[in-house]
């Protein structure tokens, strides 16, 4: 992922996921994201699946991690572009409880 991924429009924090979301770059996508949310005026992350095809346990956890931090100040955490498997996942895991998927 490069600092393109991530962006702020305004007070949401956009995190364009990569095609592959494992155990790898996992830290580096929450290192990132954890960056934004402390240092940019961010009341909600969108998490952009458009380019996902593949997601295990460590994409759940970079969810998870970032809805942590940032419903501590009553932000949201939702995301777009999910295609049917990674639906899939959020409704197993329990995603779907702590973020809304938009329809876009």
């Amino acid at each position: 992922m490069t600092g393109n991924d991530f962006c702020v429009i305004d007070n949401c924090l956009m995190i364009r996921m990569p095609e592959e979301i494992d155990h790898h770059g996992a830290s580096m996508i929450s290192e990132n994201a954890d960056r934004y949310l402390m240092r940019e005026d961010v009341n909600h992350v969108v998490f952009d699946f458009e380019r996902t095809r593949f997601m295990d346990s460590s994409g759940i956890g970079i969810i998870m991690g970032r809805y942590r931090k940032i419903s501590c100040f009553g932000g949201r955490v939702y995301a777009i572009h999910a295609d049917k498997q990674i639906r899939r996942i959020f409704n197993i895991s329990g995603l779907n409880q702590v973020m809304e998927v938009l329809e876009v």
